[in-house]
Parts: structure tokens; sequence; C-alpha cells
């Protein structure tokens, strides 16, 4: 069926959409700057992206960016990679992520709600938050800290590593970070390349009931990061500060006003690094300038946060959601900080902490949904999820049975928006639009100021086909560079190859009629039968409907004699054989579901299913291994969850050889 004749599963009431900020955003934008004050999104998304520089000036005016010098321009050079936005313009991150701090009435309301697996939430107010920062930047610069130098954070999601997060961005230094559940040869593979100059570090944290001590692999640390000139301890554990560092409590105790380091607007704010699954992970350089425009644009206008809000989003310092989130201070938006496992002590521990924190926008992974519906969770008859309107995923597409068990059991009034982007934006090329209708299966929308596309091979649009996702103008969140890359060679190999001059994603979508967006997977490990293209997403999504399934991986290989072999491993539910009636079962629901085309090869069960660092699959590896590439050739052995899994796919492909 073609998705642009679906009834939609939810319309916003005429109420929320002109109550939304994007709608009164058209209306002043129509009267400042020329933008459409009539057709709705679809005529503000092509005003943003043909008029490229005057829409992203709006965002700025609208959302009050304090420029304390004055940008000679908003677009300098439009060219990918390479553009130049706001030149002349100085800024700071952290001060307007503080702004409401300053405001009286605001000042004592909670900026953090932190919980953890007991779930009491312990608030920091705003001011508490900004003196906090001003007492940590005024310590981070008596220890030499610079502009351009680097900061390390061995954290979990609490609310110290916000603080350091800002204080680091308040000095013009550049943040970086990695969970406490990364090994010390994952977080080597990631802080050895930025060299930090200051490593905050927990003694430990606490997971699935337990707690971890990770003392063992902060020695570690230290001893192999040589440009460290300070440690600092926080002590989540209780253990006193080890020989050399300092505690968190002595750098945080002062009261000095926060004095912001005004940079320019293409100055590094942090760093972040990809999966790293190929080799070592990629150090990805973003900008002040370009992350606090486009989290204000996404976060103030597309997930319509600000005052009065709540956002929780489940995620860990490793992964781009955790800068995304404490974005959310940018709006005003008090922001839910959770440390812990995303099911202890049942399936339904994230609705619990959106019921006791009073969530009204509440973030997942794809994966949790699914998780929760085979688990039979009510969401909405177990806890009052009254104040929650929107719930949000991302990490892998949303199946269409995840958006019917959300509209069933989470409310029906509720607006479901599934997001994708990359770590490599910090942020989303389609997702929420809180004034569209939600399709089963479908993201609402391209996001404001971004020409999303989808290409055939000779880089021809595509509408209602499959094709490569691609932005065809630049992005103010887009990397200004990758670290240690001088030539820049890395960086435009990553995105700029296929399609000169623009940004091309990685990822197989459709761009519906009606302009809302399916994705369908990766493209780099794409299932290509008999010419024709398919997206491991929708096997998945048919695969793990069955309650015989915990989870699912397909890879298609080429074969020397020019065969394909596509199988499908399966990682079953305790007890359940894999025997000839499950093969069947599984087999017709993917000839009824998709195609007789999708039919797998070999169905082959395996102890579990290997992921990245921050829970997904692991294909092009493995299609690596089975390709018959040495396991030190196929995959960083730092980026992956369990590298013992990956020793059934060497094998398999010796035994096949």
């Amino acid at each position: 069926m073609n998705p642009s004749n679906a009834a939609p599963l939810w319309q916003p009431s005429q109420e929320r959409i002109d109550g939304a900020r994007i709608t009164r955003f058209q209306a002043w934008a129509a009267e400042r700057y020329g933008a459409p004050a009539d057709g709705g999104y679809a005529a503000l998304h092509r005003w943003s992206v043909e008029e490229l520089a005057t829409f992203w000036q709006a965002v700025a005016d609208w959302f009050d960016i304090r420029f304390t010098t004055p940008y000679e321009s908003v677009l300098a050079d439009r060219s990918m990679p390479g553009a130049q936005w706001f030149p002349g313009a100085s800024v700071n991150y952290a001060e307007h992520a503080l702004r409401t701090a300053t405001d009286p009435a605001r000042a004592p309301e909670p900026a953090l709600l932190h919980v953890d697996e007991r779930q009491d939430p312990r608030t920091v107010s705003w001011s508490e938050l900004r003196r906090q920062v001003g007492a940590l930047a005024a310590e981070l610069r008596a220890l030499g800290v610079r502009p351009g130098d680097r900061v390390s954070g061995y954290l979990p999601n609490i609310p110290e590593a916000v603080t350091a997060l800002l204080a680091t961005a308040a000095v013009g230094a550049v943040w970086t970070s990695c969970a406490p559940d990364f090994g010390a040869r994952s977080v080597l593979d990631r802080f050895q390349q930025v060299e930090p100059v200051v490593l905050f570090a927990v003694d430990g944290y606490r997971y699935g009931g337990k707690s971890h001590d990770r003392r063992d692999t902060v020695t570690e640390l230290r001893a192999e990061l040589p440009t460290l000139r300070a440690v600092i301890h926080v002590p989540l554990l209780g253990t006193p500060a080890p020989d050399g560092a300092l505690d968190w409590s002595a750098v945080t105790s002062g009261d000095t006003e926060p004095v912001f380091e005004q940079v320019p607007f293409d100055h590094p704010l942090w760093v972040l690094y990809s999966s790293g699954t190929t080799g070592l992970p990629k150090a990805i350089v973003q900008s002040q300038g370009g992350i606090l425009i486009e989290h204000l644009k996404q976060l103030g206008l597309h997930c319509d946060l600000g005052p009065g809000d709540r956002f929780f989003w489940y995620t860990s310092t490793g992964w781009m959601m955790w800068n995304f989130l404490v974005s959310g201070l940018l709006t005003g938006t008090t922001i839910v900080l959770y440390d812990g496992s995303p099911g202890h002590p049942g399936t339904d521990a994230q609705w619990r902490i959106a019921e006791r924190t009073g969530t009204t926008l509440f973030g997942t992974s794809a994966a949790y949904v699914m998780a929760c519906r085979k688990a039979g969770v009510q969401p909405a008859r177990d806890h009052d999820l009254s104040r929650v309107k929107c719930v949000a995923t991302t990490g892998s597409p949303l199946p269409p049975d995840g958006f019917r068990w959300l509209h069933e059991a989470a409310g029906k009034d509720l607006w479901i928006a599934s997001v994708s982007g990359g770590t490599d934006v910090c942020s989303c090329f389609a997702g929420a639009v809180p004034t569209l209708p939600v399709h089963i299966g479908e993201l609402q929308a391209a996001c404001l100021g971004t020409d999303l596309q989808a290409w055939d091979p000779q880089g021809r649009p595509l509408i209602d086909e499959v094709g490569e996702l691609v932005v065809t103008n630049p992005m103010p969140s887009m990397p200004v560079r990758f670290w240690n890359d001088p030539d820049g060679s890395r960086y435009t190999g990553s995105y700029f190859e296929t399609y000169p001059g623009v940004w091309r994603h990685g990822d197989w979508i459709t761009i519906t009629g009606h302009g809302s967006v399916i994705i369908h997977g990766r493209s780099d490990s794409t299932l290509n039968r008999q010419g024709v293209r398919m997206g491991s997403a929708d096997i998945y999504e048919a695969v793990e409907r069955l309650p015989e399934i915990r989870e699912s991986l397909v890879i298609g290989v080429e074969e020397p004699d020019g065969g394909y072999w596509m199988p499908l491993f399966v990682h079953l539910a305790p007890g359940t054989p894999l025997d000839d009636g499950l093969r069947l079962r599984i087999k017709q629901t993917i000839r009824e579901q998709l195609s007789p085309r999708h039919v797998p090869d070999d169905i082959i069960e395996v102890p579990a299913i290997p992921h990245t660092l921050t829970g997904k699959r692991i294909e092009v590896p493995v299609k690596r291994l089975l390709q018959g590439a040495a396991l030190d050739k196929a995959v960083n052995p730092g980026s992956v969850d369990n590298l013992e899994l990956l020793h059934f796919y060497e094998k398999l492909a010796r035994d096949r050889g």
C-alpha cells in the first residue's frame, strides 16, 4: 500500500496546533522575515530551506541569542564541507543554558531532576546550578584550563556531569564524555585522540540493583592519559578521593559569579564519537554557536519545549542524546536525569520515572518500546501519565507495531514522535512536528532548515521510492571538523564522496507524497537481492513480532562466485527450541508481511546479538567476518558490548569456507 494513502493514527487538536510554539514562530516570522503566513508546516519548511540564511537569522532573533560581537552575515559560505555560519559573532553556549537562572521568579525552580534506581528524585535549582558552574569554571581556570583545551568526563547521567559540561563550555574549553560502563580500552580509544587536560571521574555507578566499582579503570585511564593536569573525583559510591585527585565538593563549594568566555560562533563546544565498529571512533567536533542555534530550533520548535515542561530521555553520557537532553536547559525546561538500568526493577521502570517526575516529553529507544510491548506492559493503566504530551523514540526505526502499541497502551491522545538524525549532527534530520498528524511507521516530516531528500545512485530525488538519505544544504550543527584530520580527508570521505558537495548519511529512506519519512535502515549494510535493495529494519520488525524471538540480525553477503547468501541470526526466548516449526513460522511471517524476496536463506540460532556500546546492532563487522575477514580487521574490539559473540560468526565463516 502506498503509505501516503494511509489514515493518520493521531491528529493534533486545533487547540494544540494554535498553542504550539512553532505556530507562533511562523506567524511572527511571516511579519518580520517574510515567511509564509499560510500553508502550514509544509510551506514553512519549504521557506526554511529555500531562504536558508533568512530562516536561521529568524531563529536567532526568535530565541534572542546573545551575540556579544555582531555577525557580518548569517552564511558566508554555503559549501559542504566548509560552510561558514555567523562569521564575526561571539557567543557562549553555557550562558544561554543558564539564562533562566537570572530570572528571579524562576531561579528557585528545578533545572535538574535526578533519579536513580531507588527512584527518589533529587532537584537542583537553576540558581544552585548556576552557582556550581561559576565555582567550577573558576577552579578550571585556576588549574590553567584555557579556551580550546579538552576536558573529559567518565561519568554517568548525574547532575555533576551537567555541571562539568557547562563549566567547561563557560571557560571555552572542549567537553568530551564516556559512560562508566565503557571499559578502559573503549574510553582510551576516544580520549587519547583528543588529549584532555582534566578528567572528571566517578568511583563507580549503580546499575541493575548492584554497585559497580570503577576505581581500577580510573587508575588505568590516569596512567594512559599523559596530558592530564588534574583529576576530579566524583564519589558516587562514597569513596575518598585517590592520591593526587581533587574532590568534587572542593571544586564546587565556592560562590563565584560565572564568567562566560565569549568565543567565535564556530569555536568547538564538544567532541562526540562515532561507534567505531570498524576502526578508531571518529572524533566529531561540533561548535558552540552551531549547537546552540540548532538545539534551540529542535527543542524549542520541533519538541515544543519551554518553561513548565519536564524533559526526560533515557540515555547515557556516551550517547549524543545526553548532550541533546542537556540542551533542554536552553529552552528553560527542567531536564530529568536518570542514572540506572532501563528495566530495573521491572520493564516498566522508565514509565514509572516519567510518572514520578511529571515528565511532559518522554524520550526512549524504539527497542525499549518493543520490549514493553512484548512484556505486556500497560503504562496508561498502571501509571499516571496525564502530564506526558509526547513520547519520542530514536536509536532505530520504531516499527509499525510500536506505534500501535503506544497508541493503545500509553494513550490515544499521545503525540508519538519517531525521530532520526545522528551523532554526526547531534540533532534530527526528520521527526517531531507538533502541528502535524502521525502516520503509523512514519516520521512526521523533515526538520526546519534541513533539505532532506531521498536520492537514487545518479543523484535524482525520489518520492514514494527508497533512496539514499541526503541533505543538500548545510546545517549549523554539522561538524566543524574531525579531530586529528588536518586535511579534512576523513571528514570528506565520511559524508561527501558519493555525491560531492552533498551530505550522504548512510541510511535508506522513503519520502512519502505527504512529506513524511520512512527509515529503512543503514545503506552500508543494505540487503540487495536480485538487484532489489531492502532494509534490514523491515525484517527485524516482522520477525520480532514473534514471541519466540528476542532479537535478530540479518546479513547479506556477496560471495566470491557471484552468489548472495542472506542468513538470519535469531536470539530466542528462554526455553524456545529452533525447530522446523519455528523456522517455518519465521519464513511465513517474512513472506506474508514483506515479500518472498525477503525470506532468508538460512535461520541460525545465536546466544545473543552483538551491539555497539550505545546499543545498536552490529551489521557491517558481522558481514565482514562472514566474508572471511579476521576479527581484528573486521571490528574495533573496544566498540562492541560483548566481543565473545563475534567469534561465532568468525567460526561460521571458517566452517563455510
